[in-house]
């Protein structure tokens, strides 16, 4: 399967323009074959939390729109990224996924808010986990700092992710984090691990370095310094291979795991 992965230029608190770009590079991917598309994380606005009163897209209705059509008009899947959304006075950093349908089949708010950045102060955390299907393929999705949680993204694969998707917006002077963890994340839990990251030049540092990765960790892809559109190949079928070749589903001990996590709390 052909995957499209958007590591866009997002413009700080410029969402016409992002819009625009955002559109004009799925519509690229569509294109040169890409069955799946990805995009990074608060692509409409940035990291403009201070400006989300007025930028934020109210309960995500542009977003949905936009996404609907382009992915029924063009016949593709499209994992959203984020964007900023408002609901009922609060904001969130939200992530929608649809099939070529058209069809709304996930919709997840990020969970674990990154303090460095003031997240907190801006943003409402999710709680609920982000698993879909897109056709025959299982899936999961995070945002960004979430994949320093393990147990998240294994709480995902043990309810059937087969691939998990990963959109970022990763800073330059922690990528090498995001490589290890990326990496990490795809072997511990013997699955494809797809992460999409921006690029921006001011006022923030983010160096793109997207990244696929196959369920041994064996790196498929790593993203440029700038802007890119990469269309890799994937065959999801090496994940049943890999797990019958090592069974760490069929060796975990979760009732150990519990009783120790209860005794350090003790």
């Amino acid at each position: 399967m052909k995957i499209g992965c958007i590591q866009m230029n997002v413009g700080f608190g410029k969402v016409e323009e992002n819009f625009e770009r955002a559109e004009n590079l799925i519509r690229e991917a569509a294109s040169k074959g890409s069955e799946i598309v990805v995009l990074p994380e608060m692509w409409n606005t940035g990291y403009a939390l201070e400006k989300l009163p007025e930028l934020a897209d109210r309960r995500g209705e542009r977003t949905k729109a936009f996404l609907q059509k382009l992915s029924s008009e063009l016949n593709i899947h499209i994992v959203g990224g984020s964007v900023a959304t408002e609901r009922d006075g609060k904001f969130y950093n939200t992530m929608y996924v649809y099939n070529r349908e058209g069809e709304l089949v996930s919709e997840y708010s990020k969970v674990h808010l990154f303090r460095l950045m003031d997240e907190e102060k801006y943003l409402e955390a999710g709680d609920s986990m982000n698993r879909f299907a897109l056709g025959e393929i299982e899936a999961g999705g995070v945002i960004c700092y979430d994949i320093r949680f393990p147990e998240w993204l294994r709480a995902h694969a043990l309810a059937g992710a087969n691939v998990l998707f990963v959109s970022a917006q990763w800073p330059t002077p922690r990528i090498d984090h995001w490589k290890t963890l990326l990496q990490a994340r795809a072997i511990e839990n013997q699955c494809f691990v797809i992460a999409v990251n921006r690029i921006s030049r001011n006022p923030d540092n983010f160096n793109g370095q997207s990244m696929v990765i196959e369920p041994w960790g064996e790196v498929l892809w790593v993203g440029a310094e700038d802007e890119e559109l990469a269309i890799i190949d994937v065959d999801f079928s090496k994940v049943e291979e890999v797990r019958s070749r090592i069974p760490v589903y069929d060796d975990r001990r979760p009732s150990l795991y519990t009783g120790v996590v209860e005794e350090v709390k003790g």
